[in-house]
């Protein structure tokens, strides 16, 4: 593409001289733009539409400049634009100063022939374009080393510094000015950590041995105020084009932070982030660690698991951030109660293991164990709450209860679960039965993982009967396991477990479904429209959202509520009874019915009792049971049909399985009762066939 030249000069015989010499130019690659004066000229250059002067030819005496002084206007107006001057013989000393400076050159008069001319355009055109480039790479990458966020110095060949980019001023302390020059040692110590002295200056190494280096870990690089900074290199020599060493370049950073964030990373991953305590994994190392050592000198040791009872009530009623409190007052007890050569450690949740690493007897352990769980159960105050919380410990010792930290640890957490079944807050051995029982529960738990999706449940029916007319006035839906290969599992076999591993939510579920579709099948068959009742555990009752999904399967069923009886114990009741009342309530609304089951086993508040909206009373089978056999059993019947009567509630006694039973309630004017006298739970298609049949006729006499 042609280049455009400005010609600046106040003789036109001259300029038609220039301008005819580039225009035959064999090359023809120049367009001639040609003024008369030096301000003409200035304007054009610094003319922003149009296109770009790549030359300026210029006479430098004119009508309105003379001499260096027009130099100096046109270099000024545009530095970037390579001016070759024209000249005559007699005004050649203005011409050389001129060259002196800035511009490329000059030609005289008489060389104003199209050939040389033009080369020396070319030529001139072509080093300014050089140097431009050359700038730019330059300032390319001086504005790279001064924005990058590592720090970087360079040496000549002898160790001197010659630049630092601005990373690199801060970290070291030194100016520019200051440091240019300077040995690099003088500018840059590094020294080790470990020991203290002073790195080998790794720049003259690099030099030296001509190939690229790294400092070792560890070394820190001392500021010039004092201050020290942990840093990590890399350290590479430069070269000539003839691939000689000329000096060296390091590229560094700052790394206390983040070697700081990797050791508090290091500590998370070993320590709970709640307590600070040490992990699962932390301990099982210990663990190992003092099982090898108890073995070598023949020693024992103890593993206690600790377990808090019933902390899940403390998260749901008052939150999580007062269960976090209550756990870190915990954590803080148990670590002041023990030795520091012990370790108390959080497995998560609200459960904590506890080594001790050497023990004389087993009886050392069972007295730390009593006093962790004395600690424990003192009160806990916590702001505007003061809490009291109990727990259940089980101890595993070397070697009797096992020989790896693993089985140690699942040794004691089997006994934790056996203090647990004993009552809570106490602490038990572990004994080899257990393992057993252990064992039975997981095959358990592990096959209700799957029983809804196998379809292994099923439903069967119990009526209830007025003790009156002995007539069929509901029924209560009862759940069956059949496991493969297994016996058919009653609640009682499954329901607590169940309860323990969350699968009695999905569990529950199912059956309410399953009892609703029941229902409204007998319903559009136009059987008995009797009531379902469905027992409904604590578990369920606190989990998220039970109302809404009561309300969405009668919606799906299309049964109405009032078909339905929940039945709950008076534990589930007591639990949160706050949170509880409001979900009763709401279950009310919707016209299901409530019912009180298990009644004079638990709590037994008759506060409470007012307070919830229960429908019914049921009086538990162990009292039925010694109805007729035990004055003490059949005071309390008699006092549960009356209190039930005072408060208006209906009264039903479960498990009646005799005659004798069923004349001593009907005498003390019990509403309804349910067992075995009058009907053992059948399937729905055996039950669908009791719905409409006087059952006085059916009963064993």
């Amino acid at each position: 593409m042609p280049q455009i030249v400005l010609l600046i000069h106040d003789d036109a015989a001259k300029a038609q001289i220039v301008r005819d010499s580039l225009l035959n130019s064999h090359d023809g690659r120049f367009i001639v733009e040609w003024v008369k004066r030096c301000g003409d000229g200035v304007r054009r250059l610094r003319k922003r539409s149009g296109e770009r002067i790549a030359a300026v030819l210029v006479n430098l005496f004119l009508p309105d400049s003379a001499g260096i002084e027009t130099f100096d206007t046109l270099f000024l107006a545009s530095p970037e634009t390579p001016i070759l001057v024209l000249s005559s013989l007699t005004r050649e000393d203005s011409a050389r100063l001129a060259v002196q400076r800035g511009a490329q050159d000059y030609l005289l008069d008489g060389d104003f022939d199209g050939y040389l001319l033009s080369k020396a355009l070319r030529n001139m055109i072509e080093r300014a374009s050089n140097v431009e480039a050359l700038f730019r790479e330059k300032e390319r990458a001086q504005v790279t080393l001064n924005s990058i966020g590592d720090a970087v110095v360079s040496t000549d060949i002898a160790g001197n510094v010659t630049f630092l980019n601005p990373i690199a001023r801060a970290m070291t302390g030194w100016s520019a000015e200051e440091a240019l020059g300077r040995p690099f040692d003088e500018v840059f110590r590094i020294v080790d950590v470990a020991n203290g002295t002073r790195v080998v200056n790794p720049m003259m190494l690099v030099i030296q041995k001509n190939q690229s280096a790294k400092l070792a870990l560890g070394c820190k690089l001392v500021r010039r105020d004092g201050t020290e900074s942990a840093i990590e290199d890399s350290a590479a020599p430069i070269h000539d084009r003839s691939g000689n060493v000329t000096g060296a370049v390091m590229v560094f950073h700052d790394v206390t932070q983040a070697q700081a964030v990797s050791a508090k990373m290091s500590h998370l991953a070993r320590h709970d982030f709640l307590t600070d305590l040490p992990n699962r994994l932390l301990l099982n190392d210990r663990l190992s660690h003092a099982i090898s050592v108890a073995e070598r000198r023949q020693q024992k040791l103890a593993v206690l698991c600790v377990d808090l009872d019933r902390f899940k009530h403390v998260n749901d009623s008052l939150g999580q951030k007062v269960g976090d409190k209550l756990l870190l007052s915990v954590a803080g007890r148990m670590v002041d109660s023990v030795q520091s050569s012990d370790t108390v450690s959080r497995q998560g949740g609200d459960e904590f293991v506890i080594l001790l690493p050497s023990v004389a007897q087993a009886e050392d352990a069972a007295l730390m164990a009593q006093k962790i769980l004395t600690v424990v159960a003192m009160p806990h105050q916590l702001e505007e709450h003061s809490l009291e919380i109990t727990a259940s410990a089980g101890i595993g010792i070397y070697p009797d209860d096992g020989t790896d930290a693993e089985t140690l640890v699942k040794s004691a957490d089997i006994a934790m679960l056996s203090a647990k079944n004993c009552g809570r807050n106490n602490y038990q051995f572990f004994k080899p039965s257990m393992n057993e029982h252990a064992q039975e529960r997981q095959s358990v738990e592990s096959g209700l993982r799957h029983a809804l999706e196998q379809r292994e449940f099923e439903l069967h029916y119990q009526g209830k009967i007025d003790l009156v007319t002995e007539t069929l006035t509901g029924a209560e839906a009862l759940i069956r396991w059949h496991p493969p290969g297994r016996e058919v599992a009653l609640p009682q076999d499954f329901i607590p477990i169940a309860e323990l591993s969350g699968y009695i939510v999905p569990i529950g579920r199912w059956v309410l479904r399953e009892a609703c579709l029941q229902k409204r099948a007998w319903l559009d068959e136009k059987l008995a429209p009797i009531p379902i009742a469905i027992n409904i555990s604590a578990v369920e009752l606190r989990s998220k959202q039970f109302v809404e999904h009561v309300r969405a399967i009668l919606e799906e069923t299309g049964l109405q509520a009032s078909y339905l009886e929940f039945e709950l114990t008076e534990t589930a009741l007591m639990q949160d009874p706050q949170s509880t009342i409001q979900v009763l309530r709401e279950l009310k609304d919707m016209g299901i019915k409530l019912t009180l089951d298990d009644f004079g086993t638990g709590y037994s508040s008759l506060s409470y009792l007012r307070r919830f909206p229960i429908d019914a009373l049921k009086i538990d089978r162990s009292f039925v049971q010694g109805l007729c056999t035990n004055a003490d059993d059949a005071k309390i019947v008699s006092a549960v049909i009356n209190l039930g009567r005072s408060f208006h509630l209906h009264v039903i006694a479960e498990g009646v399985e005799t005659r004798a039973q069923f004349i001593a309630l009907q005498g003390q004017n019990c509403a309804e009762g349910q067992g075995y006298y009058f009907q053992m739970p059948v399937a729905a298609n055996e039950f669908a066939k009791l719905l409409g049949v006087d059952l006085s006729a059916t009963v064993v006499a």
